[in-house]
């Protein structure tokens, strides 16, 4: 595909008071419609403007290229506690909450990450209230307040960030990453830091920490390294003039941004291997050569060349090879960003059990596949394909939510030229063959990492690393190893990919036929399938998206069946990535996932090839064999899966329980895991056919698709499983989804397990509040719209309960309530107790609420809920919740937001009466309570985090009228409880009635 530059006027060297350049020439695709200017600030802020009439969001991010690597040496996390006191106060606007709450009322969001070079601070809010918004962020980097009463409270948000981290093995390996680099780099740094390196040491040390923060931003926060995108509905001269008075004053002190072009990982830490034990019973093979900083050279883009082809999945792959031997499961490579002057190339596969035995010929078989690159040499075909790939997705590209598009955004206007801001993480321009030889060069084995991450390496390991507690070994590689690997040769198995044949090559929009329906409509109803159709008018791109849920009572019948279901997609799955990767490749994508209900097939992506992806599937599923190799190694991995749910977040854990104790069947993690020990290739090969003669099938086929094509690739399904596999439709009375429990009026439960990995604990607070209806929901939504911020404010920033703080609705199986979730290092018991007095505060609250607030809060959620999905698979998705939950409201959005203009504030003060206060009669309370018992947390006798500190109200929670009763057993429990309804649907549906186009 030709690469084309759409291109708008450029003007240099601007007049207007405060602005130095103005560029108008930004490339964007011709499917673009925004419009887009990029500035340049007297004061050297960059900025990206985005004008979207038609937005129903407005966004900022705000990029400052600096992070923790710029840490002090004797203050690790700085930089990070530094994001985070930016939020608590400007001069202008010195409240702590003064901006999440402006944000909570006009329906926006925010937050921010500190990276090793980077802290990208950004939010999204309603369009009318974005001045105002866009004037509270920027105060942030004009007249920061950095008060001393915040300090403590931020280095406790800080120390509770990272004790959620701990016990996260991405986390500890990344870390360990960073220690066993060169200790004098500024890599090496402990990025996140915590209460020791940021309280208890520095006050040892007579240092004091806010100076020192005043100090960091005073030197590192200078307007010549900040880069600004904003999104808004107005022109780009508008969003001009907003945005040079908000900047303009934000100090220039011509700081040069830090490079680092000695890389971390010099000869002295490379030819080593580390063993590395986990938390969770995973085994990886991680292979690391450090190499320059390629970005220089993304025209070229040799780091995503070598990329492409060392992590294809086709025939003749690495991956496909190591599969063969039985070593790894998947596999994932390329260039790995550091920071700026450095970067990394590393080989990862996730392996087997026998696979931690073959580590050394892996990595030969590694060293083979460069060594094939290197006989074969650069070929300009493979860039071609790439380079025409990559514009094709530029030119189709889904549109993004503001908030997202714009922090990406303002991280690449450090890195690309003014005119190719947008492109430029898309478009190749030159095929170089000596820059591709040149990262070839680096990948051998005296410039090798390698890190082996298994269980089994315990009697290995003798070192400890100091921030996350990982135990680790790591020594040099055995000689004889290395000489192996540089006489590794060439393996005839290992072949560069083919042509890639899924490459579309059709893009024309379909003709749309007139008055077309704006929801899906029913195209055929019969007693196997309903099949759900609606020709996209709104993203108009050569796009479609097809569902298909596979409907069967053997699902979920008992915990064998369950588990046989999911070995079943794991098999298929594996057994189809060489064929589905090029499809992949070339933007054309599935997953096939098991549910309560069955099967469900989706695929997306360009609409051309779409039925070729489907039919290989169909086929591949009604003739399906079972490789009795793959099926030991994927049970394997799946046993492991259920057993590493115990080393899950304990917020998980209370979610978890929380949908085990309402829902009508629910099978636990230990009783699948027993169950496995059933499972075998022949249970397997009987059950898929099995499961294959009784089904309903539902279809809803969304995009660039006719009703007749939408028909013909819905019999296309059925015929093959009718004529191969004898499908038979499903009893009327065998189609019936989950219901919930429903708790008795004035109830008070309390469920408690215990959590010995991490140090946190965690509470789950609901409060049942019935069926799901339109004026319930906004009720109830509209109630945790005014709850959301205050809950946060008190819970995490102004009580430091925990880092993870969350209140909203919970829906399942046409029921639903609020919930307010904390993890933190308090007792449940006290984490409960202070959400029960925050509610009751929350009562007083409500009664004193101006209507002028109301209306705000109002305002909000309605602004949210009419936000439309940016994607087409987005809106895809949405409808398919309406569909799997057999409920068809189709307009949802626009019928309930309808409804939510009529409520009053009388409304839901009488809701909260009725179902949260304390005293209310319909009342019906579930407290979900994981006690972390490991050494440090609430649970340990040792612990002095066991008591919660005196809240800053010196309020105690308000007298339970009910006596909580204690859940002792699950089963127990669910009998003495009735069952709600089956929700009704929107639309009646023809009962077992023919109808087709």
């Amino acid at each position: 595909m030709e690469i084309t530059h759409f291109k708008e006027n450029r003007s240099l060297n601007s007049s207007v008071m405060g602005l130095k350049e103005q560029w108008n020439n930004v490339i964007k695709s011709e499917e673009d419609q925004r419009m887009y200017r990029v500035l340049v600030l007297d004061n050297g802020v960059k900025v990206l403007l985005v004008s979207d009439p038609k937005t129903d969001k407005s966004a900022a991010a705000l990029d400052v290229h600096i992070g923790s690597m710029s840490d002090p040496w004797e203050l690790p996390g700085l930089a990070h506690f530094c994001e985070h006191m930016l939020f608590m106060g400007t001069e202008k606007y010195p409240s702590e909450n003064e901006y999440n709450q402006y944000l909570s009322e006009h329906g926006g969001s925010s937050n921010a990450y500190t990276a090793a070079d980077h802290t990208n601070y950004y939010f999204d809010v309603t369009p009318d209230a974005f001045p105002g918004a866009l004037d509270r962020f920027a105060q942030f980097f004009v007249t920061p307040l950095f008060n001393e009463s915040s300090v403590d409270r931020e280095v406790n948000a800080v120390n509770s960030e990272h004790e959620k981290n701990i016990q996260n093995d991405y986390w500890r390996l990344s870390q360990l990453e960073r220690t066993t680099a060169n200790p004098q780099h500024d890599f090496s740094k402990f990025g996140t830091g915590n209460k020791e390196t940021l309280d208890t040491i520095p006050k040892e040390e007579g240092i004091s920490v806010r100076d020192s923060l005043l100090q960091f931003h005073e030197k590192w926060y200078s307007a010549n390294i900040m880069a600004l995108s904003v999104l808004g509905k107005e022109s780009l001269d508008e969003l001009e003039t907003m945005v040079v008075d908000l900047f303009k004053d934000v100090t220039n002190k011509d700081v040069q941004i830090p490079e680092w072009p000695e890389h971390p990982f010099g000869p002295e830490q490379c030819q080593q291997i580390g063993y590395i034990v986990p938390v969770k019973d995973i085994r990886n093979l991680n292979i690391t050569f450090p190499i320059p900083d390629l970005h220089p050279h993304y025209r070229t883009a040799p780091g995503h060349y070598l990329g492409h082809l060392i992590g294809h999945e086709g025939p003749g792959s690495l991956l496909s090879y190591l599969k063969a031997q039985g070593w790894v499961n998947s596999l994932v490579g390329g260039q790995k960003t550091g920071a700026k002057g450095f970067s990394f190339f590393v080989v990862n596969v996730d392996l087997t059990e026998e696979g931690i035995e073959h580590v050394e010929s892996i990595v030969t078989a590694v060293f083979q596949y460069f060594n094939m690159l290197r006989k074969e040499g650069p070929q300009e075909w493979v860039f071609e394909e790439c380079r025409d790939l990559n514009a094709m997705t530029f030119r189709f590209k889904d549109k993004e939510r503001p908030q997202t598009y714009v922090c990406a955004l303002s991280e690449q206007l450090h890195y690309y030229q003014s005119e190719e801001v947008l492109c430029g993480g898309y478009f190749l321009y030159d095929f170089k063959a000596e820059l591709i030889n040149m990262v070839l060069d680096y990948l051998t084995p005296d410039n090798i990492r390698v890190a082996v991450v298994g269980k089994t390496l315990e009697d290995k390991v003798t070192e400890v690393e100091k921030w996350y507690g990982t135990r680790y070994k790591l020594e040099p590689i055995a000689e004889e190893t290395l000489e192996q690997w540089k006489n590794a040769g060439l393996n005839d198995q290992l072949q560069l990919p083919p042509k890639n044949e899924f490459v579309p090559t059709h893009f024309d929009l379909l003709k749309h036929e007139e008055k077309a329906s704006e929801v899906p409509e029913l195209l055929s109803d019969s007693s196997l399938s309903r099949v759900w159709h609606k020709q996209d008018d709104e993203f108009k791109l050569p796009k479609a998206v097809i569902y298909v849920e596979f409907f069967s009572p053997l699902a979920y019948l008992d915990p064998y069946h369950t588990n046989l279901l999911q070995m079943f997609v794991q098999l298929f799955r594996d057994a189809l990535t060489e064929y589905a990767y090029a499809a992949e490749l070339a933007g054309l994508t599935y997953s096939l996932s098991n549910s309560k209900y069955g099967l469900t097939l989706n695929i997306k992506g360009y609409s051309d090839k779409q039925i070729v992806l489907l039919e290989k599937i169909i086929d591949r599923m009604t003739t399906f064999k079972v490789d009795p190799k793959r099926f030991d190694i994927l049970k394997d991995a799946y046993v492991r899966a259920l057993k590493n749910f115990n080393a899950d977040q304990p917020h998980q854990h209370v979610v978890y329980y929380t949908s085990l104790l309402l829902a009508e069947h629910g099978w636990t993690k230990e009783e699948l895991l027993q169950a496995t020990e059933d499972l075998s290739v022949e249970g397997m090969e009987g059950f898929i056919p099995r499961f294959l003669t009784n089904l309903h099938l539902e279809f809803l086929i969304h995009g660039n698709v006719t009703k007749e094509q939408a028909l013909d690739l819905a019999t296309l399904v059925e015929e093959k499983l009718t004529s191969v596999s004898s499908t038979k439709p499903l009893l009327p009375s065998q189609l019936r989804r989950e219901r919930e429990f429903q708790l008795d009026d004035g109830c008070s439960y309390i469920y408690q397990a215990e959590n010995s990995v991490h140090r946190s604990s965690a509470v789950e607070t609901y409060f049942q509040c019935g069926m799901q209806g339109t004026h319930q929901n906004m009720l109830l939504e509209l109630l945790c719209q005014i709850f959301a911020e205050p809950a946060f404010d008190e819970l995490r920033t102004k009580e430091q309960l925990g880092y993870i703080v969350w209140s909203g609705v919970r829906r399942a199986n046409g029921t639903q309530g609020l919930r307010i979730i904390i993890q933190g290092d308090k007792s449940p018991e006290y984490l409960d107790s202070r959400i029960e007095t925050f509610l009751h505060k929350m009562g007083g609250k409500l009664e004193e609420m101006s209507e002028e607030d109301f209306i705000k809060h109002r305002e909000a959620l309605a602004a949210r809920r009419l936000e439309r999905p940016k994607r087409l698979s987005h809106l895809t998705g949405r409808w398919w919740q309406e569909i799997t939950a057999n409920q068809y409201n189709f307009s949802r959005d626009t019928i309930e937001v309808g409804h939510l203009e009529t409520l009053t504030k009388k409304d839901v003060i009488e809701f909260y009466q009725n179902f949260v206060r304390n005293d209310a009669d319909k009342r019906h309370k579930l407290s979900v309570q994981v006690l972390s018992t490991a050494a440090g947390g609430a649970g340990d006798p040792n612990s002095e985090t066991k008591c919660g500190i005196e809240p800053a109200d010196g309020l105690a929670a308000p007298p339970a009228l009910t006596r909580a009763v204690v859940v002792q057993d699950i089963p127990s429990f669910k009998q003495g409880l009735p069952l709600f309804p089956l929700m009704q649907p929107l639309i009646p549906l023809p009962k077992g009635s023919k109808s087709k186009l």
